[in-house]
């Protein structure tokens, strides 16, 4: 079964975003507002990326060099990374180190990246160098850069002039999250890059004398990169930006910033819904005026209805309208959206009955006395591209059949650097497999699961993203730190759920869990593993890493700090 598509998004006129900024040079009225109310117009953006573009070239790096970006703050990671692109180097976005916790895993992951980038050059600010010393020295022969001195520079007559830029020319390196497996690149080129921007812009409708964006996203994620600089860089829809580790620390801000800048567009993933209603008490809700958003969009990670709903609910007292928040779906293979939901339409999960789930992969409607599980609609594919649900061997299936999501279009990336066997299964002449599972419904795409984190008991599937949030339900345990996955048994697999715990006794939480996982789901659980919070491990967007945790758990490695174990 195949998606109907929407209207073609409009065509950009620049085939490369080098052409993007050159075409900004012309328009100084509007463009983005970083930390301390900081405004850089379209024009001012566009002549600072070409003058540090040219400074790149000026270091000795050339087109189809990659140089890896380890810059924390944002102006200075914008233009650093459309300094690259006007010129042809590969900018590789990475995530800077959120504290000394953890700090050997996080050298340990970011040197895998260089490695697998080939990174010839690491552009990190001063105030990191001493502290990256080690990740440095794990990766022979890098240049290192500073950016306050390469930067800071005059730009000779005699600077470098870059080469000709083509649209199927790699534009960045995106790494995928690595939630479960090791981190790959995708080679995002410009045509993808401008081809899902596009569709980006036509799918929510973005107009910009009307239109404000605000985004805490971190900028080495595909949600912020793509979703909130170069979309809007493309639109030259304004965007005001809230530093990552501000949100962080205080969620409130993120919605207090819409509302003093009167936003009509942001974007988190599940989670972030979830702390704002934490942060934001019913007596704080009468200084916010939400009333400005269209469109909260919601992905990244799995959507749990319930933290959709209540997000519209606890903050309909401040002006949100019903229809506002939008889910959607992407990955970076994707360069970023697949699909998103309709526009001012209220949310409505598909509720469906349990047992064709689990036991025949169909999605079949359930009536209000049948057991059930619900499942939030991911909309249609943005326009010029499709979306199939296919069986094992690539057959398209009908709706309501249970399969692997296949996604085609001029979104899809160029494969993942240096891994062509990778390439090779992900990106197929039918389209991207996306290793995601899910169904059509008049049109309408839901994703249950991840293929390959399927829970398999029995030779009933379950999800486990329904497991975490019905254990989620226990009071104790730290929402969105819960990993369920299977370890070997005599006869079947088991059930295994490993949490960090927040408060309460821990050998009384676990009983608990397993428990409420046992009654409400009709699942045996075989263990609970309750750890101390910040144990579990994490990807660089804060995702648990399930195949990573799963790893750990049978090694041992998680058993020496654990707080308690239902075995």
């Amino acid at each position: 079964m195949v998606f109907p598509q929407r209207r073609p998004p409009e065509r950009p006129t620049a085939s490369t975003f080098a052409q993007v900024l050159a075409d900004n040079l012309g328009h100084p009225d509007g463009g983005f507002t970083f930390a301390h109310e900081h405004f850089a117009s379209w024009a001012e953006l566009s002549r600072e990326a070409l003058r540090r573009g040219r400074q790149l070239l000026r270091s000795g790096l050339r087109k189809g060099d990659r140089v890896a970006l380890i810059v924390p703050e944002q102006q200075e990671f914008v233009l650093a990374f459309l300094g690259a692109v006007s010129v042809g180097v590969i900018p590789v976005p990475m995530s800077p180190p959120m504290g000394l916790g953890k700090f050997e895993a996080y050298c340990e992951d970011s040197a895998h990246i260089l490695r697998a980038a080939g990174a010839r050059a690491l552009l990190i600010p001063r105030s990191l160098a001493d502290l990256l010393n080690p990740l440095v020295h794990a990766v022979a022969g890098m240049q290192v850069l500073d950016p306050e001195d390469l930067f800071a520079e005059p730009l000779p007559r005699n600077a470098p002039q870059p080469e000709d830029i083509l649209p199927e020319d790699v534009m960045f390196l995106q790494f995928t999250s690595g939630s479960t497996a090791a981190p790959k690149g995708v080679r995002v080129t410009h045509a993808s890059a401008l081809a899902n921007c596009a569709a980006i812009i036509g799918a929510l409708r973005l107009e910009r004398d009307r239109d404000r964006g605000v985004s805490w996203l971190p900028m080495y994620h595909d949600m912020g990169l793509v979703g909130f600089v170069l979309a809007p860089l493309l639109a030259r829809c304004p965007v005001t930006f809230l530093p990552t580790l501000r949100f962080a620390l205080s969620p409130r801000l993120w919605l207090e910033t819409v509302s003093r800048h009167r936003a009509t567009v942001t974007f988190a993933p599940n989670f972030g819904l979830a702390l704002a209603i934490k942060h934001t008490p019913a007596d704080e809700l009468r200084k916010l005026d939400l009333s400005c958003l269209r469109v909260v969009g919601c992905g990244a990670e799995p959507n749990h209805p319930e933290t959709l709903r209540s997000f519209t609910t606890h903050f309909a007292a401040a002006g949100l309208r019903p229809g506002a928040v939008i889910p959607c779906y992407g990955m970076a293979e994707a360069t970023l959206a697949i699909s998103f939901g309709e526009l001012g339409v209220p949310l409505a999960p598909d509720v469906i009955q349990t047992e064709p789930y689990h036991a025949r992969d169909l999605a079949r409607p359930a009536s209000a006395s049948e057991e059930h599980v619900a499942f939030v609609p991911c909309g249609r594919p943005v326009a010029g591209h499709r979306v199939l649900v296919v069986d094992d061997d690539g057959n398209p299936l009908p709706e309501r059949h249970i399969g692997e999501v296949v996604f085609q279009g001029p979104s899809v990336a160029a494969g993942y650097h240096g891994d062509p066997e990778a390439t090779r299964r992900s990106f197929t002449p039918r389209g991207l497999r996306t290793g995601d599972c899910g169904y059509l419904a008049d049109g309408i795409l839901y994703v249950t699961s991840r293929k390959k984190d399927l829970l398999i008991v029995n030779g009933r599937n379950h999800d486990p993203q329904t497991v975490e949030w019905t254990a989620a339900e226990v009071p104790g345990l730290r929402k969105g730190n819960i990993v369920a996955f299977t370890r070997p048994g005599r006869a079947t697999e088991e059930v295994v759920i490993v949490a960090e715990l927040r408060d309460g006794d821990a050998a009384a939480v676990a009983r608990r869990v397993r428990s409420r996982v046992q009654t409400t789901l009709s699942l045996p659980v075989a263990d609970v593993l309750l750890v101390p919070p910040g144990e579990l491990p994490k990807t660089s967007s804060g995702k648990v890493r399930r195949n990573k945790t799963r790893q750990q758990y049978l090694q041992g490695f998680l058993h020496r700090g654990a707080l308690s174990g239902a075995h």
